[in-house]
């Protein structure tokens, strides 16, 4: 998996929903109803993670989720990245 260009990404973000690139990984801020939902919505994102083997970082306050993706291997974001950004916004 190749690290997409700065041209790449940012034609790439135009097709995503309130993702940004922060620190040099696609980035998103989650708020939920409450606690539950915040982690209903996790349960439903990591088993896609899973399928995906593709896993965010990500940090969970109550009702807020924040997401940054990246991938290691790569150096930076890749497709991969942008995919699974797409895949984590249809399960909220």
């Amino acid at each position: 998996m190749n690290r997409l260009s700065a041209n790449e990404i940012e034609r790439e973000l135009k097709n995503l929903n309130g993702w940004n690139v922060t620190n040099e990984k696609l980035h998103k801020e989650f708020q939920f109803q409450d606690f539950n939902a915040a982690f209903g919505f996790m349960t439903k994102a990591a088993e896609k993670c899973e399928k995906m083997n593709h896993h965010p970082e990500w940090f969970n306050v109550y009702n807020r989720l924040v997401i940054d993706l990246t991938t290691h291997d790569a150096g930076g974001i890749t497709q991969n990245d942008v995919e699974l950004a797409k895949i984590l916004d249809t399960l909220v």
